[in-house]
């Protein structure tokens, strides 16, 4: 007998079983062996993982409520402009009387590292709004000037029909007079700083804007960017196509907010997608903590409920 032979015929057969038990899926109802697909190990494709179960927006355990559901209490600011409509704090622009770019400060403290959620319905293409967080109260703005030293008072400088703005001019659709907001009286609550940034055409929804400095928009909706010192906040990934991210925003409907800031690194997420992320190593101008607020401006309605925050540990 041909031991050699033998022994070759026997590495060949122990090689195509090996090979078998490693591409054939174990049958129905029984476990799979190290090595197998969906078995132990990262050798198969399956490998024993399963996919992590996603967080329900409405959870808030271990959250603290921001907005009682029926009151303003602990909030401050203009309360002729801000009030409690339908279970939501709401506030209303119209051409015929005008807020301008006003904020409503939440009074709970000044948080640095957190987690935000609330939902926000904005009504009416010319309405502007926006969270506020790690902010500050910033002076008065100068006529002519809009939120962040941008003309106009919008992000990129488009009209806000706010104080000192160029927005519409003449009469309104009604007939009536336009009106004109008096910024003097919300210089108390005037906010400036980080904003997740929304608005009725769904051009900001989402961005990172910066107001009351020299920022303005900083990660752009699909963008993750990057500021370090002496050089301009700079593009390091891209999320996704930024319309395509915006198809996820509803307009004139509540959308879920939800705003990460940890050390230097901010994350702002819209009905389960993140929309920018900006990671903030310039220390020259990182806020590590401050003020939380919501706002309004341009023409139209926003409402805020379900507002609650988590402090990091």
């Amino acid at each position: 007998m041909n031991t050699s032979k033998i022994a070759a015929g026997l590495i060949l057969l122990f090689a195509v079983t090996l090979a078998t038990s490693q591409q054939t899926p174990p049958a129905a109802g029984q476990p799979a062996q190290p090595g197998q697909p969906g078995g132990p190990g990262r050798g198969g494709r399956g490998g024993g993982f399963t996919q992590p179960e996603p967080i329900d927006f409405a959870d808030n355990t271990g959250w603290t409520s921001m907005f009682d559901g029926s009151s303003l209490k602990g909030w401050d600011g203009n309360m002729d402009l801000w009030h409690v409509e339908n279970g939501a704090i709401a506030v209303e622009s119209t051409c015929e009387k005008p807020t301008g770019t006003v904020y409503l400060i939440w009074q709970g403290g000044q948080p640095g590292d957190f987690e935000l959620k609330a939902e926000l319905r904005g009504e009416g293409a010319g309405v502007n709004s926006g969270i506020q967080y790690r902010s500050f109260i910033q002076p008065p703005r100068p006529a002519g000037e809009g939120r962040g030293g941008a003309p106009g008072g919008a992000p990129g400088g488009a009209p806000a029909g706010g104080a000192g703005g160029r927005g519409p001019s003449g009469p309104c659709p009604s007939g009536q007079p336009r009106g004109t907001p008096n910024p003097a009286a919300e210089a108390k609550w005037n906010m400036g700083g980080p904003q997740s940034d929304f608005d009725g055409t769904n051009r900001y929804s989402g961005q990172y804007y910066e107001g009351g400095t020299t920022r303005g928009i900083v990660a752009w909706r699909g963008q993750v960017v990057r500021a370090e010192e002496g050089k301009k906040p700079r593009l390091l990934a891209t999320i996704g196509d930024k319309d395509e991210l915006g198809g996820y925003v509803k307009i004139n409907d509540w959308n879920q907010i939800h705003i990460i800031a940890r050390g230097n690194q901010m994350i702002h997420i819209i009905n389960g997608h993140v929309m920018s992320v900006f990671i903030d190593d310039d220390a020259t101008k990182f806020r590590k903590n401050g003020l939380i607020g919501i706002q309004i401006e341009g023409t139209g309605k926003v409402s805020f409920r379900n507002l609650w925050i988590k402090m990091s540990q």
